[in-house]
This record gives C-alpha cells, structure tokens and sequence, in this order.
C-alpha cells in the first residue's frame, strides 16, 4: 500500500490493478491520478481492469475495484414483470432495439442520471467526450429502447474483442433501461460473451443476477475475452429468442 495517491503523466504506465492506495476504506479500488483521457490510455485501462471515475473538479481517477460487480450472461435473471414487458415490447410494431444508432443521445441521457447514493452525475463533460472519441475508434457501443420513433432509454458499455464493460444506462420511460439491458444480454449470447462488467455492487443489478467475483478473476477473465475477435454489435429481433422465445403455434 502506497501512502500517496500515484500522480500519472501523460506517458506513465498504470500501477498495476492490485496496487491500493491509502485507507481501503477511505477509497477502495483508487489506484492513480492523472493521466490523459483519450482513447490509447482509455484502451490501455481497460485492458487491465481499470476505468475511470471522477466528479466536476476532480483531477482524472482511475480505478480497479476488489471484488467486481459482473453480470454472468448466463444467469441474468428474468423476473416475471420483465418477461411481460418484453413480450409486449417484442410484439409492438413500433418498438424496436437499435445499436449505435445515437451514442451522443445516449451517454447525454445517462450524464443526467446519477449513480445510486450520488447527487450529482460522474459522467462529466471531459467524459462524455472521451467515450464519444471512443465510440468513434470502435470501442463503446450504445443499445437503445426506441418506441414510436422516440428514443425510450438504453446503456452504453465498452467492448474490446469479447470484454464488455457496462459503464451507465437512463430511461424516459418505464423499463426501458431495463429492456436495452436485457437485449445487451440476448446480444452477449449469441456473441458468446460470458460477463458484463458492472464495476460498482448495486441492489438493482443484483436483483437482476449480478454479483461479486475476485479482482484476480475478473482479470484472468478480461486478458481471455478481449483476445477472442470483436462481437458484432448488432441487434436482430430473433435474439429475443435467448430469454423468451415465441412459441410455435399450435
């Protein structure tokens, strides 16, 4: 443990995720300051199980918390108030899942939705910059709930090769954050992604089967899935089948 906060420029490496900083309690998972936030150093982190997070007059911080929030694919839980919500989403002619469709919108939305226990938002201007620039070169997707031609609510995440990293999602209009969360995992099936990164432990997603592994886990299993060729980042109505599919007619 280091007595002071690690201060990067602009071509210093990571500490390395297992580094810890002062207190764990006074800020868990806090390994450095600094930096730059542009796409090689925003690459570079992730790769190694770090992200970003800061507020509004904060320098840059970067973190790796130990244990990880994910969200194994396989086991997303499907409650039976989402099951018919879907249903009736799936069904509408004029609601529809879209993919990088409006990033901008997207993580704009989500810079005015606060993370749970946070008054203000973390998605600051400088970030929502960066994610844009990383959207641009290939790395952050959006997935979008669109109703009656209106931009419904959605999440955006970052992927390299089959690593996603869930990073925030809003929502206009009931459950519709929730239904581009669950088409994200009918999309992560079908690629063959095995977690969703979702960094920080929330009830919320808890309810929805997310839970906690080890640092050293989640990092065994980012090195694995981010050499495994990109996903195609894609949405088809037929991926609905992965959590409810239709039954034959009889």
């Amino acid at each position: 443990m280091t007595t002071s906060l690690p201060w990067l420029g602009p071509d210093d490496p990571f500490p390395p995720p297992g580094a810890s900083w002062g207190p764990s309690s006074a800020a868990p998972g806090l390994l450095a300051a600094g930096a730059a936030l542009d796409v090689p150093h925003l690459l570079q982190a992730y790769s190694h199980g770090i992200f970003p997070w800061f507020s509004a007059g904060q320098p840059i911080l970067w973190w790796s918390p130990d244990p990880r929030m994910v969200l194994p694919v396989a086991g997303f839980r499907l409650h039976r108030s989402l099951r018919r919500t879907l249903q009736r989403f799936r069904a509408s002619t004029g609601c529809e899942i879209r993919i990088d469709s409006n990033f901008p919108a997207v993580i704009r939305a989500c810079s005015q939705t606060p993370r749970a226990g946070q008054a203000g938002t973390w998605i600051v201007p400088p970030m929502v910059a960066a994610y844009e620039a990383l959207h641009a070169a290939g790395y952050a997707h959006s997935v979008e709930t669109w109703v009656d031609g209106q931009l419904a609510g959605g999440l955006y995440c970052v992927a390299r090769g089959r690593a996603v990293f869930g990073e925030s999602m809003f929502a206009h209009a009931t459950d519709a954050s929730k239904i581009a969360l669950a088409a994200l995992v009918c999309l992560c099936r079908r690629e063959g992604v095995e977690l969703i990164d979702c960094q920080q432990n929330t009830g919320h997603l808890a309810t929805l089967g997310a839970r906690e592994i080890g640092r050293d886990q989640f990092l065994r299993h980012v090195e694995r899935a981010q050499a495994r060729p990109a996903c195609n980042w894609r949405f088809e109505s037929v991926y609905w089948d992965e959590l409810i599919p239709v039954s034959p007619a009889v």
